[in-house]
């Protein structure tokens, strides 16, 4: 991953830590560009195991499953983010500018990040655009919560949270604000992408539309 940062992330989520041994990184790293390929519906740990030539045994001692690597790969995703946003915004003394600068790292996301070479982080947005909602929308979801699984999304709303508490006290609805807020980052780039008669973002200028889109929402809120 980041050569001085290792996130880290739920024990729950694994049974072997896979950023602690190369055949555990190389499956993090190649399930992101195969998942990011043929989609998660496809993917399995067979054909997992056939690219980066191991075998199917040695990935299940790392996953007991791929939804469970999916949750994780989701999670890392969240981490990052937040991390980015704690690291560029640390020494701003003003809540709203730091809120600006929440929203444009979240609508840069789909950039890949050089400094991490053994990860590309542009493949892996482009996985949480599509396939994040199946890591909660399970019969599951509630034992999985129970579990810790979803920390690191709850985590950088929370951290979000806080900026915008800070901006307005009384408003009543900070946390459906966040949650929207994070939700709408990335299902309209979708929109745009793949249905878009629901959103007013176009796939040319997406990332500028979408910070404009999200600076509206939120600032109108705050007002």
């Amino acid at each position: 991953m980041h050569p001085t940062l290792r996130i880290e992330l739920n024990e729950n989520l694994y049974l072997r830590d896979p950023q602690a041994t190369d055949l555990g990184r190389r499956l993090i790293a190649e399930s992101i560009l195969l998942i990011d390929e043929i989609g998660f519906e496809q993917f399995t740990f067979k054909k997992l195991a056939q690219r980066i030539e191991s075998t199917e045994a040695s990935l299940y001692r790392y996953f007991e499953n791929k939804h469970k690597l999916l949750v994780y790969l989701v999670s890392w995703h969240w981490a990052w983010l937040r991390y980015q946003i704690r690291f560029h915004t640390h020494n701003v003394p003003d809540a709203r500018e730091r809120l600006r600068l929440t929203l444009s790292i979240l609508t840069r996301a789909h950039h890949d990040d050089p400094a991490t070479q053994e990860l590309n982080e542009a493949a892996l947005y482009r996985i949480v655009v599509s396939e994040a909602s199946k890591s909660y929308l399970t019969k599951d979801v509630d034992e999985d919560n129970q579990a810790g699984l979803f920390r690191e999304y709850k985590r950088l709303a929370a951290s979000i949270v806080e900026v915008v508490q800070e901006i307005n006290p009384t408003y009543a609805y900070p946390h459906a604000l966040v949650s929207t807020l994070l939700e709408s980052a990335r299902k309209q780039l979708f929109f745009a992408q793949h249905l878009p008669s629901l959103t007013d973002v176009s796939k040319s200028d997406s990332e500028n539309t979408i910070y404009a889109f999200l600076h509206q929402m939120v600032f109108a809120a705050l007002a």
